[in-house]
């Protein structure tokens, strides 16, 4: 579980994260949206432990990320935007590479690496150097690195940008497997569909603030909008409006 409250976050007289606050329970996918500039990639990076908040906590499983940064790293698997491969390493020597980092022990790497290029379907490209990969698999690769040691927290920024329609369709299904065996996923999206398709609750940020957060059925009501897009233009107003 993901507990974020009242988080702050400037850049020199920029306020990017105002008293951003939300849950993203296990078994849940949880949907962070906003506009660009919104701060949804501040408030991850907070997450991820990349980036300590000016006031406010956030906590993994309980554990805080900026007192204890180490065990909260090893409760999450992120996937931050932009694949950051080693171009030079085959899709399994990144992998496993990772999986050393996180710790996984000597004997338990090549099976768990094994395991993982099945489960995202990588055996075709698996051996070759990521140098000159598709989108679609520079993102399948980045997925098994930030999964390879089973994390209860799953981050995802935009894991669909830049994929084809059936890289996108493969991703879809990953995600509510994950969510399936109970792991909590959070994931920032622009596209509309996709967090229709998928999420459960949806947490909306404009101008560095929560503007609504609550079930897609509540936000509609909420909004008095059927559509999605037109519930989501709706409450960036109001914040905008404050």
């Amino acid at each position: 579980m993901i507990k974020v409250e009242g988080i702050h976050k400037s850049f020199g007289k920029v306020r990017a994260v105002r008293g951003v606050s939300f849950n993203a329970p296990d078994g849940k996918i949880t949907g962070l949206l906003g506009p660009n500039g919104a701060g949804k990639s501040t408030t991850l990076r907070v997450l991820y432990t990349v980036l300590k908040p000016d006031a406010g906590s956030a906590h993994i499983d309980g554990v805080d990320v900026v007192s204890e940064a180490l065990q909260a790293r090893r409760r999450i698997g992120a996937l931050p935007h932009g694949s950051g491969l080693y171009p030079h390493l085959t899709a399994r020597e990144n992998i496993a590479y990772f999986a050393h980092l996180c710790g996984l022990d000597r004997s338990e790497v090549d099976d768990r690496v094994d395991e993982i290029i099945k489960l995202l379907e990588i055996e075709d490209f698996a051996e070759r150097r990521t140098k000159g990969f598709s989108q679609g698999q520079r993102t399948k690769v980045s997925l098994a690195r930030a999964l390879v040691h089973d994390p209860q927290n799953v981050l995802l920024d935009e894991p669909s940008n830049g994929l084809d329609v059936m890289a996108t369709r493969s991703l879809r299904r990953l995600i509510l497997k994950l969510k399936d065996t109970g792991r909590c996923v959070l994931f920032s999206s622009h596209v509309m569909q996709e967090v229709a398709a998928l999420c459960d609750n949806i947490c909306i940020i404009a101008n560095g603030q929560v503007a609504i957060d609550d079930s897609i059925g509540g936000i509609r009501k909420r909004t008095g909008c059927d559509d999605l897009e037109d519930a989501f233009v709706h409450a960036i107003r109001l914040v905008g409006d404050e």
